[in-house]
């Protein structure tokens, strides 16, 4: 263990992935819209099936560093059941989604296997 702090101005941004299954598609479906009309972000495409190291169907919201104060609350009331990942962009993908993302809602068990260590997202 280092007694050294990691400095968040280092954060380029952040990802969050909302994760739906056939009988929950519908309910991503409003959120994203509503998320597309009211966020400074971009949407990602529907990934129905599983995806890199995310175990479910998803789809990803990006945003800036800026956005997040307005964002992860209005996720937090309106998230509707679905389990919401968030990660910060550090440069090194598997860091972000092992150790310093944050779930909204029940966490999934991601396939961290499929993510290289210090490898900037794609």
């Amino acid at each position: 263990m280092t007694d050294e702090f990691i400095d968040a101005a280092g954060i380029a941004g952040y990802h969050a992935h909302v994760y739906y299954d056939r009988a929950t598609r519908g309910r991503a479906e409003r959120l994203r819209r509503a998320i597309g009309e009211r966020f400074a972000t971009r949407l990602g495409r529907w990934h129905d099936e599983p995806v890199g190291p995310h175990p479910a169907s998803m789809f990803q919201i990006a945003f800036a560093v800026g956005e997040l104060a307005r964002l992860l609350p209005w996720l937090m009331l309106n998230r509707d059941g679905l389990s919401i990942l968030l990660h910060p962009l550090t440069g090194d993908d598997y860091e972000d989604h092992a150790r310093f993302a944050l779930w909204l809602g029940a966490p999934l068990p991601l396939r961290l296997e499929a993510l290289r260590r210090g490898a900037a997202p794609a």
